[in-house]
């Protein structure tokens, strides 16, 4: 039995706001890092396995673009290399001069990568390039947790990831210790939060994967 046409207006309403609202939803969305929920932290050998030496770096800031619907996005991190915090202030300034990190010469470090290897509209993986002290190398991160939600006070979308990647700092340039037997490996771990700026409130606002 055909429907009525009142119905048939109505139905055909419908389905023109269904479709608006998932349009709104849909695309790329871009996110600010909360400098004050984003600190990249690391581990170095001391003496060839006697200890582990551990810091973080204070200073960071960055953005992150995430279309969840398509699977895609991408990293873009700037790291104050002055801001490297070890616990022990003669530490911090050797860190900072030409035994290391080189600061007035190569005062930040930059990451930049696509996000990659989604399940459930969430990556598992960056794929992407570290440049540090003057030198930039492939470098993969591994996305252990990443969980997106309404900010609880200004309810915007907040995001926040824990990743992490091994890499030489030789490769780098910086072989302070390795004739006494340093290992030259750091293990590098970063935990990141990020908003969704106002111009991409209504891009994503938790949108569901379509695969």
């Amino acid at each position: 039995m055909p429907l009525p046409h009142r119905t048939l207006h109505a139905l055909a309403g419908t389905l023109l706001c269904l479709s608006a609202a998932s349009a709104a939803h849909a695309g790329s969305a871009t996110y600010v890092i909360d400098p004050a929920h984003t600190y990249p932290s690391f581990e170095a050998d001391h003496l060839g396995g006697l200890s582990t030496w551990r810091g973080k770096f204070d200073r960071t800031s960055g953005k992150v673009t995430l279309d969840k619907a398509a699977g895609t996005g991408s990293v873009d991190v700037a790291v104050e290399m002055a801001s490297a915090d070890f616990g022990l202030p003669a530490m911090n300034d050797a860190a900072r001069g030409k035994e290391l990190f080189e600061v007035s010469k190569y005062p930040t470090a930059i990451y930049r990568g696509q996000l990659a290897g989604f399940v459930n509209g969430a990556p598992t993986k960056v794929e992407g390039s570290l440049t540090l002290h003057g030198v930039t190398r492939p470098l993969e991160l591994s996305i252990k947790s990443f969980k997106c939600m309404p900010h609880p006070l200004n309810k915007r979308e907040l995001c926040g990831a824990d990743a992490y990647a091994v890499f030489k700092r030789d490769d780098f340039g910086m072989d302070a210790g390795k004739t006494y037997g340093f290992n030259m490996d750091v293990t590098l771990r970063i935990q990141v939060e990020a908003l969704i700026d106002d111009g991409s409130a209504g891009k994503v606002a938790l949108a569901s994967p379509a695969h």
